[in-house]
C-alpha cells in the first residue's frame, strides 16, 4: 500500500495504490485547486498505458482547494484519459433528495459533470446512489474495492449535511437555483480555466469574476461535510486514517464506535493524513488518545492560511503513542521549516520528511 501526496499547492490531491504483487488499484482522493491541475493530469498520463483506471475517486468536499482539480479533470471530453468505476460526492440531490440535483456553486459545477457525463450508476454506486453518510447510530457503513481495499466510513453525519445544506442555499444567493441542472451546465461551459482550449460557450468577464470570488474556501460547513474513513487493505494489512478537512468531533465520534465494535481502546494505523492541512481546529488530544501511528501526513504548502498550523504539529508530536512519529510535509514552507531542525527534532522525538521537488511525495506504508 502506497500513498502519494501530490503537490496541490495549498489543498489536497492523494493518490492511493495497493495491489498483491501480481496488479496494482489505484483511489483518487480529492483533486487540489485549480493550478494544481497540471499536476495531477501528469500523475495520470505517467500511469502505464492500458491501466489508468481508479476503482474509486472521491471528493471529500466542496472548497474549492479540494475540489477544482477534479472539475478540470472531468470536464475533458471523453474519452477521458482514466477510467473510473465509483464516484463518491455528496451533492444537492443527497442533501435535499425531495427537490433536485446540485449543491454550491463548484459543488453543482461537479454535480453537472458526473450527471452529463458519468456512466450510469457511477456516482455513489456504493451506496445505491444515495448520500455518503454515517448513520447516527449502528455500524459504520464499510465497502469493500476489488483487491481488498476496505473503506470504513467516519464523516460526514446527517447533522453536518444538514448544516452543509443550509449554507448552500446561502451560498447560492441568485447566482444558481438549487436544482437547476441546465443554469449550472451554462455557467460550467463559459469558465475557462475549468474546460480545455476556450470553453463549451465561451466566457466573459462577468462569470470569471465571480467563480475567483468563489475560489475562496468555504467555511466550516463545507469542511464538516467531508467524507472522511479508514482505508485498511487485507493483502499488506496497512491501513490509514484519510481525515479531508472533517471536524474533530465527528472523528472521534466515529472512531470510538469503531473501537467499541472492535473491542479496542486506541485505533492502530499506519498512518494518518491529517485533517484540514494541518488546522489548528481539526486536531485534538481526544483524538490522538483515540489513535496510534508511526506517520502524519501533511499536505499544504503553507499559503492562503499559513498550514500546518504550529499548534497541532507540536499536540501530534507531543501527544504521540509511537516512541519517534515521522511527519511528511509535501512541501518545505515558511511554515512547516521548523520542524526540520535537526537539534529540534532529537529533542522532542520525531523526524520530519520534506518534499522538495515538484513531484507527489510518495510514502510506503
Amino acid at each position: 500500500m502506497r500513498i502519494e501526496m501530490l503537490p496541490a499547492l495549498h489543498g489536497d490531491c492523494l493518490l492511493v495504490e495497493y495491489g498483491d504483487g501480481t496488479r496494482t488499484r489505484r483511489l483518487l482522493i480529492d483533486g487540489g485547486p485549480i493550478g494544481a491541475y497540471p499536476s495531477l493530469r501528469a500523475r495520470i498520463d505517467a500511469l502505464p498505458a492500458g491501466d489508468r483506471r481508479f476503482e474509486l475517486i472521491v471528493l471529500s468536499h466542496v472548497d474549492a482547494d479540494h475540489i477544482e482539480g477534479l472539475i478540470r479533470l472531468f470536464a475533458n471530453p471523453r474519452p477521458w484519459p482514466f477510467v473510473v468505476k465509483d464516484v463518491w460526492f455528496n451533492g444537492w440531490r443527497h442533501l435535499e433528495p425531495a427537490h433536485g440535483l446540485l449543491g454550491a456553486k463548484q459543488g453543482e459545477f461537479f454535480s453537472a459533470l458526473l450527471a452529463r457525463r458519468l456512466d450510469g450508476g457511477g456516482w455513489n454506486s456504493a451506496f445505491k446512489g444515495q448520500a455518503v453518510v454515517v448513520p447516527e447510530d449502528g455500524a459504520l457503513p464499510e465497502r469493500v474495492l476489488a483487491g481488498g481495499l476496505k473503506l470504513t466510513l467516519l464523516s460526514p453525519t446527517p447533522a453536518k449535511l444538514e448544516h452543509l445544506r443550509d449554507a448552500w442555499r446561502e451560498d447560492l444567493g441568485a447566482a444558481i437555483d438549487p436544482g437547476d441542472l441546465e443554469a449550472a451546465w451554462q455557467l460550467l461551459s463559459k469558465q475557462k480555466k475549468y474546460v480545455p482550449g476556450q470553453g463549451l460557450l465561451g466566457s466573459s468577464p462577468q462569470l470569471d469574476a465571480l467563480i475567483e470570488k468563489q475560489s475562496r474556501p468555504d467555511d466550516a460547513a463545507a469542511n464538516g461535510s467531508s467524507i472522511a474513513f479508514l482505508a485498511e487493505h487485507s493483502a499488506s494489512r496497512k491501513s490509514c486514517l484519510f481525515l479531508a478537512d472533517a471536524h474533530c468531533d465527528a472523528i472521534c465520534a466515529a472512531v470510538k464506535r469503531l473501537l467499541q465494535a472492535r473491542g479496542l481502546k486506541r485505533l492502530p494505523v499506519d498512518a494518518v493524513k491529517v485533517a484540514h492541512h494541518g488546522s489548528k481546529g481539526n486536531t485534538s488530544d481526544e483524538l490522538m488518545s483515540l489513535i496510534e501511528s508511526p506517520r502524519f501526513l501533511f499536505s499544504s504548502n503553507g499559503q492562503q492560511f499559513g498550514h500546518p498550523d504550529e499548534e497541532a504539529v507540536g499536540r501530534i508530536i507531543a501527544r504521540s503513542t509511537s516512541p519517534s512519529p515521522t511527519l511528511y510535509f509535501n512541501y518545505l514552507s515558511q511554515a512547516n521549516q521548523v520542524w526540520q531542525q535537526q537539534g529540534l527534532q532529537d529533542q522532542l522525538g520525531y523526524q520530519a520528511v520534506y518534499n522538495q521537488a515538484e513531484a507527489p511525495l510518495c510514502i510506503s506504508l
